[in-house]
């Protein structure tokens, strides 16, 4: 089994920048890609980012790309969401995800198996 801890959430104001972690421990050796996702207060859980945990490639929602970052540092089994240019609609709990059966750049809520707790990130106009 894959755990998987967020960090970095918080308040900030609009323009400004957070990063995001996800640590990533157990069968860390079955994780094929990585992902990040956000709950909106009364909304549905969105596609932000996700990268493939090996070839480092990467594909984001169209709402964030340009000012999301999302990358990996192998030896620390860490994926991270650089957040810039925030906006107010970017308010939500995000949510680290990994895929261990499915392989690729993978953005459907049903193609990741293990799920973090989420972080709440809020932005204020």
């Amino acid at each position: 089994q894959v755990q998987l801890v967020e960090s970095g959430g918080g308040l900030v104001q609009a323009g400004g920048s957070l990063r995001l972690s996800c640590v990533v421990s157990g069968r860390t050796l079955s994780t094929n890609t990585m992902a990040w996702f956000s709950q909106a207060p009364g909304k549905e859980r969105e596609f932000v980012a996700t990268i493939t945990w090996n070839s480092g490639r990467t594909d984001y929602a169209d709402s964030v790309k340009g000012r999301f970052t999302i990358s990996k540092y192998n030896p620390k089994n860490t994926v991270y969401l650089q957040m810039n240019s925030l906006k107010p609609e970017d308010t939500a709990v995000y949510f680290c995800a990994a895929a261990t059966t499915r392989a690729g750049l993978l953005m459907r809520q049903y193609e990741y198996d293990c799920w973090g707790q989420g972080t709440q990130v809020t932005v204020s106009s």
